[in-house]
């Protein structure tokens, strides 16, 4: 929007300037035949002579500012700056108000923030005309220049380094997005005219040379823009005039199904619109997808939204992020990091440096996103600065740019993230789920489930290819964890989190027993307060993964085992494992469970799993667990 409104600005002067005349025949001749060039687009030629025009007659006000409005079109803004200054420092005729925005915003393109202002003020002050849009734009960078004016006094560590050959080329190489594990990057590369996606995965800490995505995926139309789901098993993109479209760019979606994609589909008219929609991020539970659409009922240009996917599989209507997110001008490339309450997206409507500025959101306690943040110069400069994503681990973000050390066109990078703008601390659980006598890869649900909040963090299944998953656990809670299959036994573990840094991924090979008598599952998310047999609520997910077993082997009967650790009175030991495997019973009878299906006992201290001379054995031998008795 911002180069849009200036190129309208320069295009106004050119054509309004051509009746001021000077004294100085010469002056007024070069001046004309640049009116000629300029008309050509030949802004070299019209330079020259505008520049000849002024060495004849340094007071030619008109002359100076059309050299001026070239530079600025040249991103030659030091020479922009000096020739409006020299513009106005002609006392006759009284300058244009105009010609202070349009110095104002070179001197910001050049990092002169104080001067700038100085001079967004003086338009202000002297403008009259009707154009209420250029007063709220100067009002808006004259906040950009107040800081940028703090800014620069505070500049963080930034130092881009180039991913390398294995990733850029020559071509254009942008957009990337990284699976929650850091080892596989997908992005975008223009080659001859056409997007299509490239994949690279990361061998022994170095990225393997690129190859095509999919054929599946990338077409003769073209692809980009994409967000990966953090198991890399789903890939959001915008695809762009497309037979089955709806608007210019719509949102689709493709599965990985083993090694290969999934033809992708349109996302359909509940999510795209008639309007431009593009640029998906997805949230890590796969449950919300965020993007960018410039479609009514927003705030400005191109606004932030979002839709949720409803438990029948179908997307929702899209919802604004509303003003705490958009503003009346620019958002877009939004990235939400894995750890699900971390939002980075980019914005020339929030107080910036001056153009497209990247901000960081954090999502409050009620579910709203919070106010952005800057992450700060000089990530942020007057230029624009779009597309940041950020490593799983919070220390890196990658980015595209035109640098001096690139490969040619635009090449991704990565930078350290300054501690403000890191996201949460995350690990996760990866694995495969194999059948536990044939070991053969199993197509199994693998659910993740946060015990604080109740919600589901991570709900998909695996392929009978691979067998693979993969489930991002922000550091903070206790999981958990449960994997099933048609005919078989579920799989339950639990994950403690609660610490404030990064923890290890937890690497999983899931033996799924088939259901027969006497085969014994462990109930790893069942809790009792200590000494307690009352079950707390946190079991409630667990416990319904059993009646849901239950349920569907209508035939399968089970009794429910309590174990303890061997501390304290024996008896006593004895009498709570009894409770406590009958609080399951009871819980399993009101949920309508018939009673002769069930039976319940207390082992106390005699069956342990592990040894009691460590807390962590203690631990494990604290249990509920029970055995198929008939099936």
């Amino acid at each position: 929007m911002r180069r849009i409104l200036l190129l309208v600005l320069c295009m106004i002067f050119l054509g309004r300037l051509q009746a001021q005349e000077s004294a100085n025949r010469k002056a007024q001749a070069n001046f004309e035949y640049a009116q000629k060039s300029l008309q050509n687009r030949d802004y070299d030629a019209a330079s020259k002579l505008l520049e000849d025009a002024v060495a004849a007659d340094p007071a030619f006000q008109a002359a100076f500012i059309q050299l001026a409005d070239i530079n600025k079109l040249k991103k030659n803004y030091t020479g922009a700056c000096l020739n409006y200054s020299k513009a106005l420092a002609i006392p006759s005729p009284i300058p244009a108000p105009r010609i202070y925005f349009s110095y104002a915003d070179a001197l910001m393109n050049n990092n002169s923030y104080a001067q700038a202002r100085k001079n967004f003020l003086l338009f202000k002050e002297k403008y009259k005309g009707g154009d209420q849009a250029m007063v709220v734009k100067a009002d808006k960078y004259i906040k950009d220049c107040e800081f940028a004016a703090v800014a620069l006094t505070n500049p963080l560590e930034f130092k881009p380094v180039n991913l390398g050959a294995a990733i850029n080329t020559k071509d254009r190489e942008y957009f990337p997005a990284l699976t929650a594990d850091g080892n596989s990057l997908i992005f975008s590369r223009t080659v001859n005219g056409n997007e299509d996606f490239y994949v690279a995965h990361k061998v022994k800490n170095t990225w393997s040379t690129a190859k095509p995505l999919s054929e599946q995926i990338n077409t003769s139309y073209n692809e980009g823009a994409q967000s990966i789901s953090p198991d890399g098993m789903y890939l959001f993109f915008t695809g762009c005039n497309r037979p089955d479209g709806m608007g210019s760019c719509d949102l689709y979606v493709s599965h990985k199904n083993g090694k290969n994609w999934d033809p992708p589909f349109n996302l359909g008219e509940s999510v795209n619109s008639s309007s431009w929609d593009s640029q998906p991020a997805v949230s890590p539970d796969g449950n919300t997808l965020y993007f960018v659409s410039n479609r009514p009922g927003g705030f400005g240009g191109y606004d932030l939204w979002k839709t949720t996917l409803a438990e029948d599989g179908n997307w929702g209507k899209p919802e604004n992020l509303g003003p705490d997110i958009n503003t009346i001008y620019n958002e877009n490339t939004p990235f939400v990091h894995p750890d699900g309450t971390t939002l980075y997206f980019s914005s020339d409507g929030w107080p910036g440096m001056g153009s497209m500025d990247i901000f960081y959101s954090r999502m409050q306690d009620n579910g709203k996103w919070g106010k952005p943040e800057n992450i700060g110069y000089p990530i942020n400069t007057s230029n624009e600065e779009t597309g940041l994503i950020v490593s799983p681990d919070g220390t890196e973000g990658l980015f595209s740019s035109v640098l001096k050390e690139g490969f040619g066109d635009m090449d991704i990078y990565s930078f350290t993230m300054p501690a403000k703008a890191r996201p949460l601390p995350i690990t996760y659980v990866k694995g495969i789920v194999r059948d536990a006598e044939s070991r053969l890869f199993l197509e199994a649900t693998v659910q993740v489930v946060d015990l604080k909040t109740g919600k589901i963090k991570f709900n998909d299944y695996t392929s009978v290819e691979d067998g693979e998953f993969l489930a991002v656990m922000p550091i903070g809670s206790t999981y958990a964890f449960n994997a099933e299959a048609d005919g078989y036994l579920f799989y339950s573990d639990n994950f403690e989190l609660n610490k404030t840094e990064g923890g290890k991924p937890y690497v999983l090979e899931i033996l799924l027993q088939k259901l027969k008598p006497g085969v014994n599952v462990v109930l790893k998310n069942i809790f009792f307060d200590t000494n307690k047999f009352e079950l707390l609520q946190a079991s409630s997910s667990e416990l319904n993964k059993l009646i849901q077993l239950l349920r569907q082997n209508k035939s399968a009967t089970i009794e429910i085992q309590g174990h303890t650790d061997n501390v304290g009175n024996v008896a006593d030991n004895q009498k709570l494992s009894v409770l406590r495997s009958k609080s399951v019973y009871d819980y399993l009878i009101a949920k309508n469970i018939a009673a002769e299906r069930l039976t319940f006992k207390g082992f106390g201290a005699t069956k342990p799993l592990a040894t009691n001379d460590t807390a962590a054995g203690r631990k494990q031998n604290r249990r509920t667990s029970f055995i198929i008795t008939k099936l």
